[in-house]
């Protein structure tokens, strides 16, 4: 199967014929480091999101699988590993569309003696599952201290507490190598001093590469999600066509194959945390 993929080049965009796509590993919880909603139909738990045809039509060059971060970033051509200069560790990958715009970010950063790191990027959908069962099995405690399995036994809760900063595997928009965590793990970092001039210069200019901070401050135009989270941003030309593609094949019940996965339902996990994101990002 093929994926139709946009490559940035200067100001243009060109079309190309890539392999499918593939996202790999590694998140960092910051209690361990440190949007608009879509319509759905009324009955969320068991349908997809409601999408007109005239709207989102199905790519059938976008693989199910890869929406959900089930295959190898490292097999995959799209994909391509991030140099040591721009990361804090050797191994990240990333869609190589991304890593273009991110150089190009970073140069212009550069520029304004702003030094951006990635410091965690593609992760599929078995490095989710580590991360989120160490979670639910109280292997990972959090907020320092705090081991889910035992202090939250009932199972949506314990679920919704993890949520705050983790997502379920299957739907983590790390999957599909367009988001980047950089510099740190904690909103208080981006607060002041040097932090927070990287952060002034991200909402200020992030936006001419195509990023976007997916987890704005929660409130009446983003009640549902993820906390805040200062330090993730999203490659919109290519996460946006994946996101509609997930918007209209996928449903809640689809999300399996990791502990705690039966909660996705009732919580409603899609609308909720996959586009309960900053408007401007969808």
């Amino acid at each position: 199967m093929k994926i139709i993929s946009l490559v940035s080049c200067g100001y243009f965009l060109f079309l190309i014929a890539c392999n499918t796509i593939s996202p790999p590993t590694d998140e960092t919880d910051p209690s361990s480091v440190a949007n608009q909603t879509a319509i759905i139909t009324p009955d969320h738990q068991t349908t997809k999101m409601d999408a007109s045809p005239t709207e989102i039509k199905m790519d059938s060059s976008i693989a199910t699988t890869h929406l959900m971060g089930k295959f190898d970033p490292l097999k995959d051509s799209d994909f391509t590993e991030i140099e040591i200069q721009y990361a804090d560790r050797p191994g990240q990958l990333l869609h190589k569309e991304t890593y273009v715009a991110f150089i190009r970010m970073y140069e212009a950063a550069k520029k304004d003696d702003i030094k951006l790191i990635i410091k965690s990027a593609t992760r599929n959908f078995s490095a989710q599952k580590v991360i989120w069962e160490g979670k639910w099995n109280g292997k990972r405690l959090l907020e320092g201290n705090i081991n889910a399995a035992k202090k939250i036994p009932d199972p949506v809760q314990r679920a919704l507490k993890i949520l705050e900063y983790s997502s379920m595997p299957g739907t983590s928009r790390h999957h599909w190598g367009t988001d980047i965590d950089l510099n740190a793990f904690v909103n208080s970092y981006f607060e002041k001093g040097q932090g927070k001039k990287e952060y002034d210069w991200l909402v200020a200019n992030a936006a001419q590469f195509g990023f976007c901070q997916p987890y704005t401050p929660k409130g009446p135009s983003r009640p549902d999600g993820y906390n805040e989270e200062k330090w993730h941003w999203s490659y919109l030309p290519l996460a946006t066509r994946l996101s509609d593609q997930y918007k209209i094949r996928l449903s809640d019940t689809d999300i399996s194959g990791f502990d705690g996965a039966e909660t996705a339902p009732e919580i409603g996990i899609i609308k909720k945390y996959v586009f309960g994101i900053n408007h401007r990002c969808l």
